[in-house]
């Protein structure tokens, strides 16, 4: 049988509605809704308009017309504090400069070191343990919420938190996949604060007459759903506003090595362990194009593949680039740090982000691989990135291995095939999903020196 269904899928730049068309060899996907997404600056700081993107989805929804489920995901650490079914306010958003004081205060009782025993979670600043323990609101609410529980929440008015958006949090023992008592203790958190834990597939409730589904929550956990992984020695870079770029594995890397190296283990569907690391994706070009006032992202990108010169390659990881500004003036900035030549004019700059994102990239794609014990021998890049094609061609030669590009709309495709599996319309483990997803949305090879 064939099943309609709609994926809400949240950035932190861009939210869509999407139809899926899903049978045992079909997967047709329509966006029938798109609208914006950013931080909003308020005098206190940066938070998300949530009632807003709720709207916005409930639009899209309608737009979709009758469909079997639903399925929401989203981006990960962020949440919302509920009390008497209401928000007490917006909520906080990651790139917010506040959660400086709830590392400290973590640390102060817990080192790096142990929590990465517990949670085999990377050290980001963001990370929702430490901007829980920066909270100021926490006694007054009833419920915390992740961002895409709070959007089914408002779909069904039942409260959950799916699992792979859970292990995100810095708070779920990467040994049992439960709320580690003591680390939530730590924060100030009652366990009655965090709702019921549900795994991708599991119905949570119902809007209207329609189920909504929980799927791979965290939008990440979606994409690598839909990477069409055909080979388990490969690697995977789910290319949006952050690059993330690791492995698969059926286990969780908890060693000093891998700690060190800062590469995370992430709850995956189907209980696989999503191994890696963070690396600033696309937010670096958007938000040069926004300081320019530009919208021409493709002109751009040809006029970088042509350009003659030297491209300077910076940190795409200083920490200067995390939050919203002025762009290309902090790259600028880095490079007379750092006694290098900064781009000369706007080729010369897309260029740069371009290559120092590739180089970042396939650095990351090493460690994975010497970290895991993979012998990676291709990388597919899914996402928004993958339309990029002078990324991909630069990070085949970096790299000198095959890099197969596509599909584009990764996440929302395994948005709708767990939906999918779960109405069984579709059968099998990821594998099979993969395969499917394989024959319908082939992927653009890109070779060192060539394209195929």
């Amino acid at each position: 049988m064939n099943v309609s269904v709609a994926a809400i899928d949240l950035g932190a730049s861009s939210g869509r509605v999407v139809v899926g068309r899903v049978g045992p060899d079909l997967v047709e996907l329509e966006t029938v809704a798109r609208f914006a997404n950013g931080p909003l600056r308020r005098n206190d700081g940066f938070h998300w308009d949530l009632p807003r993107l709720v709207d916005e989805s409930l639009a899209g929804l309608r737009a979709a017309g009758p469909v079997d489920s639903i399925g929401v995901d989203a981006w990960a650490v962020d949440y919302g504090l509920l009390g008497a079914g209401q928000l007490l306010d917006l909520p906080w958003c990651y790139r917010d400069e506040r959660t400086t004081g709830g590392v400290s205060r973590v640390h102060a009782r817990i080192g790096q070191d142990e929590l990465y025993r517990r949670t085999g979670l990377q050290f980001l600043p963001f990370n929702t343990i430490y901007q829980l323990a920066a909270e100021t609101r926490l006694t007054e609410a009833e419920q915390v919420l992740l961002i895409p529980d709070l959007v089914a929440s408002a779909l069904t008015g039942v409260n959950v938190c799916e699992r792979t958006n859970a292990s995100t949090t810095g708070l779920l023992d990467v040994r049992t996949g439960e709320w580690n008592a003591e680390l939530l203790a730590l924060v100030g958190l009652d366990p009655g604060q965090l709702p019921e834990l549900v795994d991708p597939g599991t119905v949570i409730g119902k809007h209207g007459e329609t189920p909504v589904v929980a799927v791979g929550s965290h939008d990440t956990a979606s994409a690598v759903v839909g990477v069409p992984l055909t080979d388990p020695d490969a690697a995977y870079i789910s290319c949006g506003t952050w690059g993330l770029v690791g492995v698969e594995l059926e286990q969780p890397v908890l060693t000093e090595e891998a700690r060190t190296a800062n590469f995370t283990n992430e709850g995956g569907v189907d209980g696989r362990t999503r191994f890696l690391t963070n690396v600033m994706g696309t937010w670096l070009l958007s938000e040069t194009l926004q300081t320019w006032g530009e919208h021409d992202l493709t002109s751009l990108l040809a006029q970088a593949h042509a350009y003659g010169g030297t491209a300077t390659v910076f940190d795409v990881q200083d920490p200067r680039f995390i939050a919203p500004g002025d762009m290309p003036a902090r790259i600028h900035d880095w490079c007379r740090e750092h006694g290098v030549e900064p781009p000369a004019d706007r080729p010369a700059m897309v260029l740069s982000i371009v290559r120092s994102l590739a180089e970042a990239f396939a650095h990351a794609v090493g460690q994975a691989s010497s970290l895991s014990g993979r012998d990676v021998r291709r990388v597919h890049v899914v996402g928004g990135g993958a339309q990029n094609s002078l990324l991909c061609r630069l990070l085949a030669e970096r790299l000198g291995l095959p890099v197969l590009a596509g599909p584009v709309e990764a996440t929302a495709l395994g948005n709708v095939l767990v939906q999918a599996r779960a109405l069984g319309a579709v059968s099998g483990g990821l594998e099979d999903l993969r395969s499917l997803i394989a024959r319908t949305h082939p992927p653009v090879h890109y070779l060192p020196g060539a394209v195929s």
